[in-house]
């Protein structure tokens, strides 16, 4: 009987070592991909709105869900991107914006280290309200370069490497 409890209490206590060995090592493991950035203005980013501001962002494992922690000054996000690409890299790290509605959205991340570009959800133009859609709308006559949505980069800085 006593032989059980003392099993019992060396199995309880086996478990909680391994536990925080467990902890102890994942708190040493590398990021996947470790960056910096700045934001000139308020940006939408996977259902989030970032302030204007400098940021650090954190992808822990380079596979699926693929899920970056952004901390500013003024904010904290998880971000996961809906799907990833491996065509058409650039040749550095950059967040490609485009402008919807008049605001910042992030479309895509290129990660050129990784080798993929991260793309995130943003708002369609059919999915935009009465009154947003009438404010946006461009004649017929406009040349194409008009008709198209404004893109713009910000390029990242991967830190410690």
């Amino acid at each position: 009987m006593r032989w059980v409890l003392n099993s019992r209490i060396f199995m309880k206590l086996g478990v909680g070592v391994l536990a925080l060995g467990a902890l102890a090592t994942s708190g040493n493991a590398q990021n996947a991909y470790e960056g910096k950035f700045t934001l000139p203005a308020e940006t939408h980013w996977g259902g989030f709105t970032l302030p204007a501001g400098d940021y650090t962002l954190t992808l822990p494992f380079k596979n699926a869900p693929y899920t970056f922690y952004i901390r500013g000054h003024k904010a904290v996000a998880i971000i996961s991107a809906v799907t990833v690409d491996d065509k058409g890299l650039s040749d550095h790290a950059q967040l490609n914006l485009v402008d919807i509605a008049d605001e910042h959205t992030i479309q895509t991340f290129d990660v050129p280290e990784l080798g993929v570009t991260f793309i995130y959800w943003t708002p369609n133009r059919k999915y935009l309200g009465p009154e947003e859609a009438r404010q946006k709308s461009v004649p017929q006559t406009a040349p194409a370069s008009q008709v198209s949505e404004n893109k713009t980069s910000i390029k990242v800085n991967t830190s410690g490497r």
